[in-house]
């Protein structure tokens, strides 16, 4: 295929396909590179042989994995286009594309309508401000209804959802669509790749009109000059009335609903004009902001342009079998030639880019330079990680960080054979650098090795990952749900570290008190942590109060080190200590014995005595569970989940299937696809997200830490 001449940043779209786990992204993503010519043959997910799943282990098991990238055209335009994982277990792919799009289509089932994966990534898409559009897919299929998940969107998502077209027929009648904007009819029949224009049925005329209607008002509203029109009842063209859309669509007024199914191609030709023209161009979108590595206090700003300084985001890290280490990067500014030395401010180094390509999901096109608005991979950058800045080395700038959900389960990973081990580290290592939600830790003093991830299927993938790519076949223990520690009441200890016999000896003396942080709430948590100025992620807030007359500053530090540590290693469990302030009330020192590093062991000490003096309690996630069922099943899955010490929050009707959102804890959960499949004849399916903490039963507590205790995982007090 001939390249394609560049387009101008103001026909640029950058998107993402986001959607819940089968509402048909993938799909619809083939169809799209399909009418823009990017491919001249549709894949098919039971083939495996679709362009955006590649890897074996998605087309094994039908599902996608690893966010994918490629370009397409249409209309002169130019997509730069990210495909995302729809299971919750792959959210580090959905975080970090959102972070690089100027939009993105929600892909919603017209059976399942908004399900748990979408309203995750609905919120993340908030977070950014994106500009979205709604794609209601599989409208042909039994069960499903455009009007009910219409209902959906509204109640669950924004009042702000607007139909832009209203389906022809339902179920396995469905047909075509009547585009409200212009009140043309489009039937695609026996499976042709073009649309025939229809008149709008008889039977949908007045429903048609009621909607065109509202939407007209809708638009209208957002644009006080158009209001005042239609007011008057002055007619307003076509071309008017697009342009305001789109303007309430990139100011976030107005989210457009389009309808059809990907699989029988039918409406994707629209969805890529809305694409065109209602999503925003790179220069539509605020310049990125960020700050100066020299002064974090001085704002920065790069606008989406050629002619200014480069910056670029690092969003993933891919080890490719033939190039070796590849670095995905969306530029946001400027342009740099391949060759060219581009600065990290993380490690203050600067490194050459050997190679620039674009990515067409696996497969590469080697390109001489990268400007703004261009998703693609370096060469020859191997000190990034995600979440880095890439920058001019003549005008740096840090732009935000990315922040991922910290992993809920483990495994321990045991090499088959001593000389196997140093290869597992490494592969291992090379899976943690690449997906931010897997975490490694290896215990130097038993040498065991865990991997933490989001959830079962998570570390599935990644423990057969290890076994296709890297050729390592390792022990694998049964899941191990990661439980927090956490303090229940306030308490005050007096800690003395003390070795005087004579000589140089060692003396600290401190005052510590501990308090829970407001539980369940996150915001708070991190409210008041910040308000210390020593917050760090894992939900500790520590507070310097002692008076420095009484104990000087050059020892506060020190003290604050040592807590953290003693909690990070927990303490009645070895589970992290979580949710709770810290306050430093005093403390006494010796002017000789005296040193920085016996206020840390006296840190140390007072957190494991005031922890313990606090009402220590252990902690366990808590999942949402998203239950799809028929009718016949619903009492027994109810009674099973009370049986796991789960509630059941809401049960809703989707067409034929009965939907039950409740929540579980983990520990009750591990191996519930297979007690689903037993209680539900194999045709019931669920989802389990991370929701929260909560304080386990004391007689559960109790033997989760003799376990800990006997397996030699508590720390020593």
């Amino acid at each position: 295929m001939a390249r394609k001449k560049e387009a101008p940043l103001e026909n640029v779209r950058i998107i993402g396909i986001f959607a819940h786990v089968d509402a048909g992204k993938t799909t619809t993503t083939e169809s799209i590179l399909y009418y823009t010519g990017r491919i001249h043959r549709l894949g098919s997910i039971d083939d495996g042989d679709t362009q955006m799943d590649f890897l074996q282990q998605e087309r094994e098991r039908g599902i996608t994995i690893m966010s994918a990238a490629t370009a397409c055209h249409w209309r002169d335009h130019r997509i730069n286009l990210i495909d995302t994982p729809g299971h919750i277990d792959f959210t580090a792919e959905v975080v970090r594309s959102i972070r690089v799009i100027d939009g993105a289509v929600m892909i919603l089932c017209g059976v399942g309508g908004v399900e748990p994966q979408t309203e995750a990534v609905w919120l993340h898409a908030n977070r950014e401000k994106l500009a979205r559009l709604i794609f209601v897919n599989k409208l042909d299929r039994i069960g499903s209804d455009f009007y009910r998940v219409l209902d959906e969107v509204h109640e669950r998502l924004t009042p702000n959802a607007q139909p832009l077209q209203l389906p022809i027929g339902s179920e396995g009648g469905f047909q075509g669509i009547v585009d409200l904007l212009t009140e043309q009819a489009w039937a695609w029949h026996n499976g042709d790749d073009e649309p025939i224009s229809v008149p709008i049925p008889t039977d949908m005329a007045a429903q048609v009109a009621q909607a065109r209607e509202r939407l007209l008002d809708a638009i209208c509203e957002t644009d006080d000059e158009l209001l005042e029109q239609r007011l008057e009842g002055a007619a307003i063209d076509l071309e008017t009335l697009r342009a305001a859309l789109r303007k309430a669509v990139i100011g976030g007024d107005i989210v457009p609903v389009l309808c059809g199914t990907s699989r029988n191609r039918i409406a994707v030709q629209p969805l890529l004009d809305a694409i065109v023209d209602y999503l925003p161009a790179p220069v539509d979108i605020p310049p990125v902001l960020g700050h100066n590595p020299a002064n974090p206090e001085e704002i920065l700003e790069r606008p989406d342009a050629f002619d200014v300084p480069f910056c670029a985001s690092v969003f993933k890290i891919v080890t490719d079998p033939h190039v070796g280490h590849l670095t995905w990067v969306r530029v946001f500014s400027g342009q740099m030639q391949a060759g060219d030395l581009v600065y990290n401010p993380r490690t203050g180094e600067s490194e050459r880019v050997g190679r620039i390509y674009r990515m067409h999901a696996k497969h590469r096109e080697q390109v001489d330079s990268m400007a703004a608005s261009d998703v693609v991979a370096l060469v020859g950058v191997k000190s990034a990680m995600t979440g880095d800045t890439l920058c001019d080395p003549a005008h740096p700038i840090v732009l935000e960080g990315m922040h991922f959900p910290k992993p809920v389960i483990a495994v321990a990973l045991t090499p088959s054979s001593t000389k196997e081990r140093e290869k597992l580290h490494e592969a291992v290592n090379r899976l943690c650098t690449e997906d931010p939600t897997l975490i490694q830790n290896f215990d130097a003093e038993t040498g065991e090795l865990t991997l933490s991830g989001m959830g079962e299927l998570h570390l599935d993938v990644s423990v057969d990952r290890l076994r296709t790519e890297f050729g390592i076949v390792p022990q694998v223990s049964a899941p191990q749900v990661s439980y927090r520690e956490t303090v229940q009441q306030r308490a005050e200890v007096t800690t003395t570290y003390k070795k005087q016999s004579g000589g140089h000896g060692h003396f600290a003396e401190i005052v510590l008190s501990i308090e829970p942080l407001q539980e369940g709430d996150e915001a708070a948590q991190s409210g008041e942590a910040a308000q210390s100025g020593e917050a760090d992620e894992d939900g500790v807030a520590f507070v310097h109060a002692a008076p420095p007359a009484e104990l000087p500053r050059e020892f506060w530090r020190p003290v604050e080190l040592g807590v953290r540590r003693a909690l990070a290693q927990g303490v009645i469990a070895g589970y992290p200590v979580t949710g709770v302030k810290v306050t430093l009330l005093g403390g006494r020192y010796h002017e000789v014995d005296s040193a920085a590093m016996d206020f840390e062991v006296a840190g140390a000490m007072g957190a494991r005595q005031v922890v313990r003096a606090a009402a220590p309690a252990l902690l366990e996630p808590i999942m949402r569970i998203d239950i799809n069922s028929a009718e016949e099943y619903v009492g027994s899955i109810v009674a099973d989940i009370g049986r796991r010490r789960g509630l059941v929050n809401a049960m809703r009707v989707r067409g034929l299937v009965r939907n039950i959102d409740g929540e579980v804890p983990l520990s009750e959960a591990r191996g519930y696809a297979t007690d689903l499949r037993s209680m539900t004849q194999g045709r019931g399916t669920f989802t389990l997200e991370f929701k929260r903490y909560a304080v386990v039963p004391e007689s559960i507590a109790a033997g989760v830490i003799k376990e800990r205790q006997a397996a030699g995982k508590v720390p020593i007090r």
